[in-house]
């Protein structure tokens, strides 16, 4: 579920999950679960919407906080980015 979660966020947001993943855990070789998942990713068009805090609660769910954390990041990255275009 959080992988899913994880990756339908990810590709709502128009951003690589795997590239994310990476950042988080840059030991890691090719996740094959995140592959899986996914496979099972709509487009963002057909997605429903998942906020920032439900991926995060997922996340601090399942014990991931190293991939909270670059989400974290991402998320004010994408907001700066939001503010820089209305002002």
């Amino acid at each position: 579920m959080m992988i899913l979660v994880y990756a339908q966020w990810c590709i709502n947001n128009d951003l690589d999950p795997a590239e994310l993943y990476t950042k988080a855990y840059p030991e890691q070789q090719a996740n094959e679960r995140l592959a899986r998942g996914l496979e099972l990713t709509v487009s963002k068009e057909e997605a429903g919407d998942i906020t920032n805090e439900t991926l995060l609660g997922v996340l601090t769910m399942f014990g991931n906080e190293d991939l909270g954390m670059v989400v974290s990041e991402e998320i004010e990255r994408m907001n700066k980015e939001k503010r820089n275009a209305k002002g």
